[in-house]
């Protein structure tokens, strides 16, 4: 392969280290009919080592589009791209008391800002019929990121990342209102 998708995620875990970010794992998939590829990494700000706040990030790429790169890669081209859809998923432990998801949506659209944009949710279950309601709240930001363009310019990444851990504090200082 012509296009380093190890080294991308290598890099973009340094980058995140030197955002203030803790890696905890990494995870690689591989489906091998179609050789779709998909990375987790499980991370989060330095203060939140001992909880409550879970960070997920997640991309996938997608087969079509890496070979038509590698294609363009390897006759000489210049001009190549490939984006792969980074998710930002944040998870906190279910809720006590439940935030109004509009004023957290709109709080969280003018932190996160257009470089992140974040969807908001919640959502109730019942593990047995004879135990309470467990609330969660669901938080996904969804960025396209160019592979090529994070190589040429590694500050490509800042900003998002910056707006990352911006949301992530947030989280922090209203989860034990919300836990």
């Amino acid at each position: 392969m012509s296009i380093d998708l190890a080294g991308f995620v290598t890099f973009f875990k340094d980058h995140a280290l030197e955002h203030g970010f803790h890696i905890h794992g990494e995870r690689h998939f591989l489906e091998t009919y179609s050789l779709r590829q998909a990375w987790e990494i499980d991370l989060h700000p330095e203060e939140a080592c001992d909880g409550p706040l879970d960070l997920n990030l997640t991309f996938d790429v997608e087969p079509r589009k890496l070979l038509a790169a590698e294609d363009a890669v390897e006759t000489g081209s210049e001009e190549w791209d490939l984006d792969v859809p980074l998710l930002f998923n944040w998870a906190l432990p279910p809720l006590a008391t439940a935030p109004d998801l509009l004023v957290l949506a709109t709080e969280l659209a003018g932190i996160g800002g257009p470089s992140l944009p974040i969807e908001v949710s919640a959502s109730d279950s019942y593990g047995a019929v004879s135990d309470g309601i467990v609330q969660k709240l669901s938080l996904t930001g969804r960025v396209e990121v160019s592979v090529p363009k994070v190589f040429t310019d590694p500050e490509a990444l800042c900003d998002v990342f910056e707006h990352c851990r911006d949301v992530s504090r947030y989280l922090l200082d209203n989860a034990d209102t919300w836990t």
